[in-house]
């Protein structure tokens, strides 16, 4: 992540609002993170500090999070020495990714002691740690033993020394002859301009680095000892524009991500090296970045996660049933040879004073057919004739009986496939955890699931149709799931409305709201390509959508959510168009 001395220098610089302030409360929801209260005059501020290796960060933070009842070893530490202590200062030893908050407190006599809270920003080797007047370590959340680094361990009772800090250049001060001497030194010649950025200024991120060679070499991959002077000119210009931006606060934040909505990266700048492949969301503050983007990011990875195992209940579910079919579809490919049964009976009834107990098989005429040819019959030794032919009429009832059933429970085993496959489809546009809980809900209720009580305790809000809004004002709405399906074309809808779906395919319902008046052709084509859109047809090229009056769409009894019946309809086809779908949407 971009996370960089530089951005956390922006972080101390919104920070310093917090001086002043005292703590209130201290609490830690996970292993390796603190969320600390200050109360201050303008009111209270959640501070997070975080020393995981991959969410490493400090920011002030409006996210909800737990407070386990019994808070770990650390955690009470800090309750103890901290609470009511006053912040005094935010210190920051150049761009370096460390960040000292002087606490004055209290100790147990009753005497004023001045603390600092550490958090140190350094991927794998970041830590919290907290440092009592004399400079000795308190205690970390993560201690460091001789084994685990001999470099530079960190434990209760040893004296606190910051990392080592590199001579590196500042993007706030350097001098540009300075900085054409670094590029072409022999340790960095032949590196691409952006890993030598990196090396050369201190605080600096691989994302910015990459942005400053793109605005220097407009897009080409650049080489540190051989920039053209128009090159490093541009450079020049653009860190030393940058380093004036953030001085005066007129930077922009910015998170990226890509196009299917997976948060990517966050920097102090506008980010324009993706071109179009990228999407750059601006951001009001340094915090709100990082509150939005690690807050959303956590988001996104439990939606996957939840998603993930309805996915794989799915899979499951659709696997067992295709057997079933497969299993019944070879039974019922057995039941066409009852014809056969019944024939043997006949033959055996026929020639009862040909045939005694104790026969194994016997030659018959088979009068059915023409030349009358013989037949080799099997015939149990344990049974006479007579109770011969009396098996193979139950066994032709029995095949004859199996054939209705099977054939009933097959087209059963279809609908259900249907289902499985539209719960699939909700699945896939599923974009939040609320509407994953609803699905999963949805197949509970079907006994497709075991019922959670985690989950029922839980409260799933259930989420609105998607709204959209016609070029002629047409109020358009597109459900999200089989049930709002149901809702939407069932409940809400008016008889006059107009109903649409794609023909034979898993996707949403969609309706028109018509209010009485005359639906446009351009309203028409706009919501059957919504209907388009909003299916399993998405990407296709010409989707078939039916569409029919509200009062034409039937539930038949038993269905299952989701499912309809409906006449008197028109198909049109037509292209989905996710541009179009945006323009029209309703936030």
């Amino acid at each position: 992540m971009a996370l960089d001395g530089i951005f956390l220098s922006v972080v101390r610089r919104e920070l310093v609002r917090l001086i002043g302030g005292r703590v209130d409360k201290i609490y830690q929801p996970a292993r390796e993170e603190i969320i600390m209260t200050l109360r201050t005059r303008e009111g209270s501020e959640k501070l997070l500090f975080n020393s995981s290796a991959n969410d490493a960060r400090v920011h002030i933070t409006n996210a909800a999070a737990e407070n386990p009842k019994t808070p770990p070893m650390f955690c009470m530490l800090l309750r103890k020495r901290l609470t009511s202590g006053k912040l005094t200062d935010i210190r920051q030893d150049g761009c370096e990714r460390v960040l000292y908050f002087d606490f004055d407190c209290v100790n147990e006599l009753g005497d004023k002691c001045r603390l600092t809270l550490a958090i140190e920003i350094m991927g794998r080797c970041s830590n919290l740690i907290l440092i009592g007047e004399q400079g000795k370590i308190l205690d970390c959340i993560k201690r460091v033993t001789p084994d685990v680094s001999s470099v530079r361990p960190v434990l209760p009772g040893m004296v606190y020394e910051p990392p080592a800090r590199q001579q590196r250049l500042s993007i706030f001060e350097f001098d540009k002859q300075v900085l054409k001497e670094k590029l072409e030194d022999a340790q960095y010649a032949g590196r691409p301009l952006a890993k030598a950025v990196v090396a050369v200024f201190e605080g600096v991120s691989p994302l910015f680095a990459r942005e400053a060679e793109y605005f220097a070499s407009r897009g080409r991959e650049a080489v540190s000892d051989n920039l053209t002077q128009d090159e490093f000119d541009r450079l020049c210009f653009y860190l030393k524009n940058t380093a004036e931006s953030l001085k005066t606060g007129s930077n922009v934040f910015t998170i990226i991500k890509n196009r299917e909505g997976v948060l990517k990266d966050f920097c102090f700048t506008d980010i324009k090296q993706y071109g179009s492949l990228m999407i750059s969301m601006p951001q009001e503050s340094a915090c709100h970045t990082l509150d939005n983007f690690y807050t959303q990011r956590d988001a996104d990875a439990r939606r996957r996660q939840w998603a993930d195992d309805v996915f794989k209940l799915l899979a499951r579910t659709e696997e067992r049933i295709k057997r079933r079919i497969a299993g019944q579809q070879q039974e019922l490919a057995q039941c066409a040879k009852r014809d056969e049964l019944k024939m043997c009976g006949d033959l055996i009834m026929a020639n009862l004073y040909r045939l005694e107990k104790g026969q194994e098989s016997a030659q018959l005429e088979n009068f059915y057919a023409e030349d009358m040819p013989l037949v080799l019959i099997k015939l149990d030794r344990r049974l006479t004739p007579a109770q011969n032919a009396q098996k193979y009429y139950a066994e032709y009832r029995k095949a004859d009986t199996a054939e209705k059933k099977l054939g009933q429970l097959i087209a059963d085993g279809e609908k259900e496939l249907e289902y499985i496959d539209s719960v699939f489809d909700s699945l896939t546009r599923a974009a939040s955890e609320d509407e994953i809980a609803l699905l999963r809900e949805e197949l509970e209720q079907e006994g497709y699931a075991k019922h959670s009580r985690k989950r029922q305790s839980a409260k799933v809000r259930q989420p609105k149709p998607l709204h959209f809004v016609s070029s002629a004002g047409f109020d358009i709405y597109v459900g999200r799931n089989n049930r709002q399906n149901d809702n939407l074309t069932l409940k809400d809808s008016k008889k006059d409305d107009i109903w649409l779906h794609v023909h034979g395919i898993a996707g949403s319902h969609t309706i028109i709201a018509c209010s009485g008046r005359q639906v446009d052709d351009q309203t028409l084509l706009q919501a059957a390509r919504l209907a388009a859109l909003y299916s399993k047809a998405k990407n296709s090229s010409q989707v078939p959508v039916d569409h029919t009056y509200v009062r034409y769409v039937k539930k038949p009894s038993g269905a299952r959510p989701g499912m309809v019946i409906f006449t008197n309809n028109k198909t049109l086809f037509v292209t989905p168009n996710e541009q179009e779908a945006q323009r029209l949407a309703v936030s």
